[in-house]
């Protein structure tokens, strides 16, 4: 049931904060930290370096055999440095969805900002900076850079928009809580219309997840949360957008909670009526 809007802060959002994109998948995930960064990436670095010494043997033991001229030997090296740090991590973290043996190690995978997953272009830009994040420097800036950053993030993390996310991180339960007191007297009138099942599950981990967030950030969702919300509900309280949404949760909990209470009791009167053997009669 759409109504029209009358809280405040239904209206401070633009034309293109109305969309969300993939929040609701990193809510109850977190980034990982600089120490598993740093192991991953030291194993996916000696990875790389046992793949180089590996495409360096490949090449120049046939390029022996036919007596290839010594300029070839540069154009070798080459080709197994872009090889090596380039082109099989891009293949590697693309074909893995974020996943690389460093990672799957410290239980990490490289995501968008938005949580939503990595593709190939973002594992192509971070291959390529990351020659001057890794190689050039020998990890000296992707060190300075991460520790810098508030998710560890890298500079090819950076340019690429992602960052690394912890996977094994344990699940917080979801708390549960009443109806607000700012909200109790517009619960006996509220009217909550059934929502979007994503919608809902988007709202709840929110809430489950909000402590996570930096102020600024804990209030955008909230904000864009509620509007979408403010679409199923009437009327809307004048209230915090966060506060907003625990009062739906609940009261859409509790309309559930009865519901099914309901069905319980229909369900024990058949019995009792099924196991006496009389038919059951329906009264005025």
């Amino acid at each position: 049931m759409a109504v029209e809007p009358d809280a405040d802060w239904v209206d401070t959002l633009d034309d293109d904060d109305a969309l969300l994109t993939g929040e609701a998948v990193a809510l109850d995930l977190r980034p990982a930290g600089f120490p598993l960064r740093a192991g991953g990436a030291a194993i996916d670095f000696v990875t790389s370096i046992i793949a180089f010494v590996v495409l360096l043997l490949a090449f120049f033991t046939p390029a022996g055999w036919i007596g290839l001229e010594a300029a070839w030997a540069t154009v070798f090296t080459i080709a197994s440095l872009v090889l090596a740090f380039v082109v099989l991590p891009c293949l590697v973290e693309t074909l893995s969805r974020g996943k690389s043996l460093g990672r799957l190690a410290v239980g990490a995978r490289i995501v968008r900002d938005d949580g939503g997953a990595a593709g190939f272009r973002h594992a192509a830009i971070r291959a390529l900076v990351g020659v001057v994040d890794f190689l050039l420097t020998l990890g000296g800036l992707a060190a300075l850079v991460g520790l810098l950053s508030a998710r560890s993030k890298r500079l090819g993390d950076h340019l690429a928009g992602t960052y690394s996310q912890y996977e094994r991180a344990p699940r917080v339960a979801t708390p549960v809580f009443g109806m607000p007191l700012e909200l109790t007297a517009w619960a006996n009138v509220a009217d909550v219309a059934r929502m979007p099942d994503p919608l809902a599950r988007r709202i709840a981990n929110f809430l489950a997840s909000a402590r996570e967030f930096d102020a600024s950030r804990r209030g955008y969702l909230a904000q864009q949360l509620a509007f979408e919300a403010s679409q199923y509900v009437s009327p809307l309280p004048p209230v915090d957008p966060e506060l907003f949404l625990a009062g739906v949760t609940v009261a859409r909990r509790d309309r559930e909670a009865r519901a099914l209470q309901l069905e319980a009791e229909r369900l024990a009167r058949l019995e009792t009526v099924l196991e006496s053997g009389h038919p059951a009669t329906s009264g005025g």
